[in-house]
């Protein structure tokens, strides 16, 4: 496939790009086995087409034994056989680019599966051998080895499992997720190469961007020292090696007019914006949106804490309501606490759907008119609620490593419902779903809301087609009572969000563009409503 394949002349896309999150696994099952497939996609692409969006962000679709969701990768070369083949994930990537739609893959740097060519090596090789270097092994402490080598906490949190597992020989081995997911040595060259040499493969078959996971967490200080210990600088976060690490990236990607966009889940503005420099990352995930409670005063408080953390290095800010790891809109929303921790999760959390629903329609008016790149998750369009798993079904490893506690996050992962009268929603035809599907999912249906001009989907579609009216300039807040925003893009373009109790009187306009719910019988905005305006 030798030579970069470039793309269009537009190669600022991403800046104000709409990107649609696809979960394979579960968005579309083309072979009817319950597991969603890229054959599930192609046969989709028309619908992707006619929602709008600008590119398709994959979750990893590679050769992985899926003890997490398929972040545990054996090999970036291939597709797993489960979702299709290589040749087909070429397919998929040219016909999405022939109705206009880029396409962005997952890549899982901080570690590989344990099934992973080098990690099976490294264990046959024994202590103290090259292929170990790849990894991080450690003899353990106490008299006998017997005690893990530093004190690191799980990502998973919640979590009270070790990071360290410790092997027959007496070695153990780092893995910041499950033991099936063994750390790499960014300070080794062959990691660093191999991973140029993966991001080269995918540009070539034509991807336009890579999103990359648990960005901050690579590089690990070298001597693995206790976290109570060494706090400052922190050993296996945000160190700032990572930097000379993604400008390495960013040559790569430059010679295919690729974009990247990191997960970086940092509370210091300032460090955070260090990935966004010219050289580095071009976009990175907004999650102080994702998270922040549905409170006027606080999404505001994000929204310009986002905006100015983005402007000293010139890069768009994204907007995300929810990805595959988060508590979806619709009931987050509805609950009493409307922000989202990982630390909070729990099982029977009541929710108003209802309620939820309103202030989801709101928020996406809200997200899609702030000024950026803004990222849908599937099923998000369609107003999907968080499903509650029964526990004997339930697979993500977050639960398993909680004892329980966490529900997880296969709630949000649940197959979709393409066809209201078919087997499975019209998910798949043959198999049940791999993951449950609650027996409402058909009112959910994407067949059903095509036919409702007041639809989650139709006012989704409304608003991709309808926002190229906001144009590219900044915000602007104008003036609102409390518990409203209101600001100004394009000129003479606003948008007006109500989150206090009373109906809130529209400013002056020629027309309303789209609301996210009817006016009152005056023509206010009631309560969790949004509306775009034309001066």
């Amino acid at each position: 496939m030798g030579q970069p394949t470039h793309a269009p002349k537009d190669h600022d896309w991403w800046r104000s790009a709409v990107i649609y999150q696809v979960y394979v696994r579960s968005f579309a099952d083309g072979d009817g086995d319950g597991t969603g497939d890229l054959a599930g996609v192609r046969a989709r692409l028309p619908y992707l087409a006619e929602l709008g969006v600008d590119a398709l962000w994959f979750n990893p679709w590679y050769l992985s034994p899926m003890k997490d969701g398929g972040y545990d990768v054996a090999d970036y070369r291939a597709v797993d056989p489960a979702f299709g083949t290589l040749a087909e994930a070429e397919k998929l990537i040219s016909e999405a680019r022939e109705l206009g739609i880029r396409t962005i893959v997952d890549i899982v740097p901080n570690h590989v599966s344990d099934q992973h060519p080098w990690f099976l090596a490294a264990l046959a090789a024994g202590p103290g051998s090259p292929e170990r270097e790849l990894f991080h092994f450690r003899p353990g402490r106490g008299p006998h080895g017997e005690l893990p080598p530093s004190d690191w906490p799980s990502q998973f949190v919640g979590s009270t499992e070790p990071v360290w597992t410790r092997l027959p020989d007496g070695d153990w081995y780092l893995h910041l997720f499950t033991p099936e997911q063994p750390d790499l040595n960014w300070a080794h060259p062959a990691v660093r190469q191999e991973h140029e040499d993966v991001l080269r493969f995918w540009f070539e078959r034509g991807v336009a961007g890579v999103r990359i996971d648990s960005a901050a967490l690579l590089a690990k200080d070298p001597d693995l020292p206790d976290l109570a210990a060494h706090p400052e600088p922190h050993p296996f976060v945000d160190r700032d090696e990572l930097h000379d690490i993604y400008r390495s990236w960013r040559s790569v990607a430059d010679a295919y007019d690729g974009v990247f966009v990191g997960e970086v889940w940092l509370p210091d503005p300032e460090r955070f914006a260090r990935y966004l420099r010219p050289d580095e990352l071009h976009t990175a995930f907004n999650f102080s949106f994702l998270s922040c409670p549905w409170d006027a005063e606080r999404l505001r408080t994000s929204i310009d804490t986002t905006l100015a953390e983005h402007a000293p290095v010139g890069a768009p800010a994204t907007w995300v309501l929810c990805n595959h790891d988060v508590t979806r809109t619709v009931t987050r929303y509805g609950r009493e606490d409307t922000g989202f921790d990982f630390a909070a999760k729990a099982f029977g959390t009541p929710t108003d759907l209802a309620l939820g629903t309103r202030r989801a329609r709101a928020a996406a008016l809200l997200s899609l008119a702030l000024p950026g790149a803004v990222y849908l998750y599937q099923g998000e369009e369609l107003g999907l609620p968080e499903a509650e798993i029964p526990v004997d079904r339930v697979q993500d490893p977050m639960y398993f490593r909680s004892q329980g506690a966490d529900p997880g996050r296969d709630g949000c992962r649940v197959p979709l419902p393409w066809a209201a009268g078919a087997p499975y929603a019209g998910f798949g035809s043959r198999e049940e779903p791999w993951l449950p599907q609650p027996v409402d999912w058909a009112a959910y249906a994407v067949d059903r809301q095509q036919q409702d001009p007041h639809s989650m989907l139709a006012l989704y579609r409304t608003a991709v087609a309808t926002r190229p009216v906001l144009g590219d300039g900044p915000l602007t807040w104008l003036p609102a009572p409390e518990g409203v925003l209101a600001f100004a893009r394009a000129e003479g373009v606003r948008c007006v969000v109500n989150l206090a109790a009373a109906p809130a009187e529209l400013p002056a306009h020629s027309r309303l563009l789209l609301s996210s719910g009817p006016l009152d019988d005056r023509g206010r905005l009631p309560q969790d409503t949004a509306a775009w305006l034309r001066a």
